[in-house]
């Protein structure tokens, strides 16, 4: 008897200790490690041109005067790194970021050197058309059942770039970006017909004409066009697509972004990235600062770059604190950078600006559950010269793929089984001191 009244005693104990964990957030807990973890995004801010480090993120106050420009550094919310007085919100949000002022890499002229940085090859070499890191990250990180495309591309103001977004290479159509030309029209003809029932059936036949048409001549371009036509459907029937409508963000949301073009760029960015795309590149122009549409009179180059950092400091600093709001900030990695930086001296073509300059310039991650709060590499008191910590594009694509999550060794096979590194093997060095 005495042993029965025990093992109740015993079994009430337990049940009572099992509420209490519970109440406590036993439960909870244990769901969350149950759960998939989030796979990580990232938003590549790319400012087409070649942003002056200089003049951003590298200032050099002490630097004679045809050197150090026009603007004064100020202090940010990191004691010790101090940034262009243009970019005062991004300053007290400095403990998010991490500067990597030893950027080098080898190619000076536009074209080449943003194929280089998007994709980590040379333009031409081997006699492949390589992926951009937004077509890796879609075939690494994206679902394949996901309804709306792993990879958007938005152009976020500026000249236009005559080669704006690189897109899938040799990994094919399925990771093409989808571009939106206009961050505030969203995609244009989204909506399908109003009678659904006639949209599915001119849907079907069109599917079974593409059957048919692949079926007697098959073919990377057939097949190409075939996915293009899938994926366009898939996109209009989808609810996620309501994402790109930014007039269903509250006033005071947009204007937190500056209401400018590059502004709504970097909001629906968030948006897609909240609703699950992995990878977003936002394209500002007008960076390349020689000295066109300036003169001395107008401020020359040094208006044109005020001009530009002004709204991306407040859109950057919106996107920091909103994806931070949500709880998307660890999980997310912002990427600011160009395609490289600027000369140190100023007006070397007489037109008040500076040069093409990929020997030393500055970059920009933000957020992705980095060690922020730091200044990595350093530049001569003239910012021409590498000091310390040079990082090659190898290096630096080497390292977001690490910080997503993706193993950038592992090798992807062209359509003639030949084997291509995702980072080319070229003694890259991930960035030790960013990664937990």
């Amino acid at each position: 008897m005495n042993s029965g009244n025990s093992s109740r005693r015993d079994f009430v104990k337990r049940l009572t200790a099992g509420a209490l964990m519970s109440a406590s957030g036993w439960l909870e807990v244990l769901a969350a490690r149950a759960a998939p973890a989030r796979p990580k995004a990232c938003i590549l801010l790319y400012m087409a041109g070649g942003p002056s480090h200089i003049d951003t993120f590298d200032p050099k106050p002490d630097a004679p005067e045809n050197v150090r420009g026009d603007f004064k550094p100020i202090q940010t919310a990191v004691e010790g790194i101090q940034i262009s007085e243009h970019f005062p919100r991004l300053a007290q949000r400095m403990k998010h970021a991490a500067i990597l002022r030893g950027m080098s890499t080898g190619e000076g002229e536009h074209g080449r050197a943003q194929f280089l940085t998007h994709t980590g090859y040379q333009r031409g070499a081997g006699g492949l058309l390589y992926p951009s890191l937004g077509a890796i990250v879609s075939a690494e990180l994206g679902q394949a059942d996901f309804p709306l495309p792993n990879f958007v591309a938005i152009h976020g103001g500026g000249p236009p770039n005559p080669d704006p977004f690189h897109g899938p290479g040799f990994l094919g159509p399925r990771h093409q970006p989808l571009v939106v030309r206009d961050p505030t029209r969203g995609v244009e003809n989204l909506s399908p017909l109003e009678n659904a029932g006639v949209f599915e059936n001119r849907y079907t036949l069109l599917e079974e004409m593409q059957r048919s048409f692949a079926g007697t001549h098959p073919g990377p371009a057939v097949q190409g066009q075939t996915t293009t036509v899938e994926r366009t459907a898939r996109l209009m029937r989808a609810s996620q697509a309501k994402a790109f409508d930014l007039s269903q963000e509250p006033v005071a949301v947009r204007e937190a972004y500056g209401k400018t073009k590059f502004g709504d760029a970097c909001l629906l960015a968030r948006r897609l990235v909240e609703i699950g795309i992995p990878f977003v590149e936002v394209q500002q122009g007008g960076w390349d600062t020689h000295g066109f549409g300036g003169t001395p009179a107008n401020g020359g180059a040094f208006r044109i770059i005020r001009d530009l950092s002004i709204p991306n400091d407040m859109a950057v600093a919106a996107l920091i604190d909103d994806l931070a709001a949500r709880g998307l900030l660890d999980q997310t990695l912002i990427v600011w950078m160009g395609e490289f930086g600027r000369t140190p001296i100023v007006g070397r073509q007489g037109l008040g600006g500076r040069d093409h300059y990929p020997k030393a310039w500055s970059s920009l991650l933000i957020g992705g559950g980095i060690k922020g709060g730091q200044v990595i590499g350093k530049t001569d008191k003239m910012g021409g010269t590498v000091e310390d910590r040079p990082v090659s594009i190898y290096d630096f694509l080497a390292t977001v793929c690490r910080i997503l999550g993706i193993d950038y060794t592992k090798t992807n096979e062209t359509s003639g089984s030949r084997p291509v590194r995702i980072v080319d093997k070229k003694n890259e060095k991930p960035i030790s001191e960013l990664l937990g």
